[in-house]
């Protein structure tokens, strides 16, 4: 019987774990990160995810970087009069106990003169880099989808 529960553990757990989709560097949780499937010839793409901090202390994303793409930046979409406007930011703080949300119309990663497009249709994965000033550089795989996520922690 034990040995039957077992068998049984190792074959769900890698299936339970790939679906998680989340990844922990010191006390920030990664939760989720997607992309959208954009035209083959779109020249960006953008990264989405969301960061929780369970710590007692703020971090900050400083940078990303991925090997699909010449350069990331880090962007905010800000309400500019009437119009909203994408923009660069330095970094973003990640308050102690606190949760930011990387989503369209709002915090995300930017991709820059992509040079690998075979990881950018649905169902793909692609890597990202995510370089925190306290918890360090993480990579996480983005997964690639149709349509944007309504997937909240």
């Amino acid at each position: 019987m034990l040995k039957k529960a077992l068998l049984l553990a190792a074959l769900l757990l890698p299936a339970a774990f790939a679906h998680a989709h989340e990844y922990k560097a010191g006390s920030l949780m990664i939760g989720h990160p997607w992309s959208m499937q954009l035209p083959p010839n779109a020249p960006t793409v953008a990264a989405y995810f969301t960061l929780d901090n369970k710590g007692p202390e703020a971090d900050r994303l400083l940078s990303a970087d991925s090997p699909i793409a010449g350069q990331a930046q880090l962007h905010q979409h800000v309400q500019a009069g009437d119009l909203m406007k994408m923009q660069p930011v330095p970094s973003v703080e990640i308050p102690a106990g606190g949760q930011v949300l990387f989503a369209p119309s709002s915090y995300h990663v930017m991709l820059l003169d992509i040079k690998d497009r075979s990881q950018l249709s649905e169902g793909q994965r692609f890597p990202l880099t995510l370089h925190f000033e306290k918890a360090g550089a993480v990579e996480v795989q983005v997964q690639v989808q149709k349509q944007a996520t309504e997937h909240v922690h």
